[in-house]
């Protein structure tokens, strides 16, 4: 038997890629009956990645690309979205989000929220919100929240659920409202709008429900975040944005993925859920990433635990009754 390791994971990107081109041709052209696709670029590898997909699949033409920044978005956000549509040569717009979600007191709910923790917190402030060491030893998921002044003194708390959920249900907005954007312009052009989670993000719920979680059709949800990279590296996605460290762009404070969700680099989560999915145990996982057979156990446990938590995040809207038509369009 092959010893477990990340050659699991390696799969041939000109045939991963032609297969995705035509299940999006089949799936925008066919069964959704659009023009073309809209894409969301955030400058990370997997908008990048899908928005080259459906550019090879459908035409420079028949895709649209839209930059959303708003008043907390990462410098490099914007610079690098308008650099791969011009590298991809589509049509594109910036949507600035920042008055929209001032208007929904998506800042100020946020930040009353955090002075419930720490109450010198002001607007000039910059935060985080962060999980513990999960990994290494046995402790609860309770979020705390880092804060850090202009000059710099860091402040960090524990999170009561209250303040946790209000600070996480104000900074969906972002999501929701980059969504709406989305759709508006794929409702103006007749197109379909594309979701960009990879694998390790869709199963493990790190979306937004009816924010980036909502999609039309969701073309790289199948690959593991190390297979998107070989994928966007053999379609030649620019090299800034494949060294780009994975990042939340949510919080004002430079936030991993990691220390936010995931509790191990994606890598190693990488090889995790993909043991978990393939019944390889724990202690062929800790030769394979270094940790030992405890973390990997734990890790294990933490899959398990998301998996049942995102449930919620992939249901439909619930029926009281079933609602049959009888149309030659509804499957």
């Amino acid at each position: 038997m092959a010893t477990f390791s990340t050659d699991q994971l390696a799969i041939d990107p000109p045939s991963t890629s032609l297969l995705i081109e035509r299940r999006i041709r089949e799936i925008v052209l066919g069964s959704l009956r659009r023009r073309g696709a809209v894409v969301g670029l955030s400058g990370g590898v997997d908008s990048s990645v899908t928005a080259e997909l459906c550019v090879r699949a459908l035409g420079k033409d028949r895709v649209f690309g839209i930059l959303m920044p708003e008043y907390e978005s990462a410098d490099d956000s914007l610079q690098l979205g308008r650099a791969l549509a011009d590298y991809l040569g589509i049509d594109h717009v910036v949507e600035e989000i920042g008055p929209i979600l001032e208007s929904e007191k998506c800042y100020q709910r946020r930040d009353d929220a955090i002075r419930k923790v720490i109450p010198e917190y002001r607007d000039s402030w910059k935060s985080k919100i962060v999980l513990p060491d999960l990994v290494s030893s046995n402790n609860y998921a309770l979020f705390w929240i880092v804060a850090e002044s202009p000059t710099g003194e860091r402040h960090k708390a524990r999170l009561s659920s209250e303040a946790y959920r209000t600070v996480v249900a104000a900074t969906n907005f972002k999501q929701r409202t980059r969504k709406m954007m989305e759709y508006y312009h794929a409702d103006r052009l007749w197109f379909a709008v594309a979701g960009t989670p990879n694998r390790l993000e869709y199963a493990q719920g790190f979306f937004v429900k009816n924010g980036d979680g909502a999609a039309d059709f969701k073309p790289i949800a199948h690959l593991y975040k190390s297979q998107v990279y070989q994928v966007g590296r053999y379609l030649g996605i620019p090299d800034e944005i494949l060294r780009r460290p994975p990042t939340t762009d949510t919080y004002t404070l430079e936030q991993t993925q990691e220390e936010f969700y995931f509790a191990l680099p994606l890598e190693q989560m990488d090889l995790c859920l993909f043991a978990k999915n393939n019944g390889i145990p724990s202690a062929e996982v800790a030769k394979a990433t270094g940790l030992s057979e405890d973390q990997a156990d734990r890790i294990f446990h933490m899959i398990e635990s998301k998996l049942r938590a995102g449930k919620y995040l992939h249901l439909s809207p619930q029926l009281v009754e079933p609602v049959e038509e009888v149309s030659p369009y509804l499957d």
